[in-house]
């Protein structure tokens, strides 16, 4: 990063956890904090961490360069409605869901966005890819066509406002941010991610994310 360059953390926490059963995610607790509180003390070297929180929830306590903000039904708005106030040259959009962040990643991030202006980190398929046909195994993909994209994602500010503005002019909803700023043709670079930076989706994925905690570091590698 070019040593002018200021960071702001988006992090659209406003989810109601449907999938996990728990109420909203970033209040599930993991090795004794919640998912928000992992993901606050990764980025506590930031110039400011924006949240976007569940309508009715109050802010929880938190360190002077964390502000909070109501979020959207969605979590594109939740991102939007953080954007707006953002002040950072540079945004990285992080999952609250994703509560271990891999500081390398971050780095590899910082580095690539700074001469592409947008960069995400990915991690290859693992395991064999199918078709589904009618509940029935169907036509095998090649997984070595495929990555699976994890967060933070890094952008220029105002390439990220831009390709915002364009999705709501033109009524386009996409899962991430990346989608929105390839939509305005520009590049997205690739960086290798970490498989310790999972999201925490499923009711099982929380006994992962347990054991995880139970051996993670302060500055892992």
């Amino acid at each position: 990063m070019p040593p002018f360059a200021t960071v702001s953390v988006l992090v659209p926490a406003a989810g109601q956890g449907t999938r996990l059963g728990r109420g909203p995610k970033a209040f599930v607790r993991v090795g004794g904090r919640t998912l928000l509180e992992w993901v606050l003390a990764a980025f506590a070297w930031a110039d400011e961490v924006r949240v976007a929180l569940p309508p009715g929830v109050p802010p929880p306590p938190a360190a002077a360069n964390v502000r909070f903000v109501p979020g959207g039904a969605e979590r594109q708005e939740s991102v939007a409605r953080l954007l707006e106030g953002a002040g950072g040259d540079v945004v990285l959009v992080h999952d609250a869901a994703r509560p271990f962040v891999v500081p390398a990643v971050v780095d590899r991030l910082l580095a690539a966005v700074a001469g592409s202006g947008a960069a995400v980190p990915v991690v290859p398929l693992p395991d064999t890819l199918i078709e589904p046909e009618e509940g029935r195994y169907g036509p095998a993909l090649d997984r070595s066509r495929y990555a699976l994209v994890q967060t933070p994602q890094a952008f220029f500010r105002e390439v990220l406002a831009e390709a915002h503005q364009l999705a709501r002019a033109e009524g386009r909803t996409a899962t991430d941010e990346a989608q929105l700023v390839r939509a305005l043709g520009y590049p997205v670079e690739l960086v290798p991610g970490d498989r310790r930076m999972f999201k925490v989706t499923f009711p099982e994925d929380l006994a992962l994310a347990e054991a995880l905690a139970r051996v993670w570091e302060e500055r892992p590698e």
